[in-house]
């Protein structure tokens, strides 16, 4: 049966309308995206499948455009469309912290390293570097690993800061084992860049781990 056909309060696109995107599933919202099915296969029934052939929405997400395109009912023109609207997302987090919303708003600044860090294949250490109050004067990705961890300096991460005339710095990086969870490493180099930074008055708020769907701080869990 055609989406058109289903019950108005059981369609993904009058639901969202009426319940707000939160409230849709996975599928529910990738049909959204692809709008229409394809050989006798609603767009939920297509989105269902997609899911299980990549295995998670993430997957479908980060999928390379060679990977896309080999799915049925995909194409370049999908592949086009997702990049610009994952684009999109990015930037409108971006000129949110740079207005001046970042650290009034924890929950945006997740999702914005999130966004920026969660699809690396390899191990990536950024600073958000921040004015006196505590607005974003820039992301950078200093220093870049493997599989297993990257190799931080704090001296280059100082220099930074002192080139930006930051107040204050948030540590980011990415566990690409999903893990979100912080390792014995991390809290020590936590510490050293600290201690680095205290010694010219810059202050660090926090120190971010993006994993696999969620992303843990060291300031909530009381680590700084």
């Amino acid at each position: 049966m055609a989406i058109k056909d289903w019950p108005a309060a059981e369609r993904p696109r009058e639901k969202l309308l009426q319940h707000g995107a939160s409230q849709l599933s996975d599928a529910e919202l990738l049909a959204i995206f692809l709008r229409t099915g394809c050989a006798g296969r609603s767009a939920v029934d297509l989105a269902r499948e997609l899911l299980r052939s990549f295995g998670s929405l993430r997957n479908i997400l980060d999928a390379s455009q060679q990977q896309f395109c080999q799915a049925p009912g995909l194409g370049a023109a999908k592949f086009a469309q997702l990049q610009a609207t994952l684009e999109m997302a990015r930037r409108h987090l971006s000129e949110a912290l740079e207005a001046g919303q970042g650290f009034t708003r924890p929950q945006l600044v997740k999702d914005y390293v999130q966004h920026q860090l969660r699809h690396q294949s390899r191990e990536v250490f950024a600073v958000l570097f921040l004015d006196n109050q505590h607005r974003l004067l820039e992301y950078s990705e200093l220093f870049y690993g493997t599989i297993d961890g990257a190799s931080v300096y704090p001296r280059e991460v100082v220099k930074q800061a002192l080139a930006f005339n930051a107040a204050a710095v948030i540590f980011a990086h990415n566990h690409p084992s999903g893990v979100a969870e912080p390792s014995s490493q991390d809290r020590y180099l936590t510490d050293r860049l600290q201690q680095a930074l205290s010694l010219v008055d810059i202050r660090t708020l926090d120190h971010l781990v993006v994993g696999e769907g969620e992303v843990a701080s060291f300031a909530e869990m009381g680590l700084l």
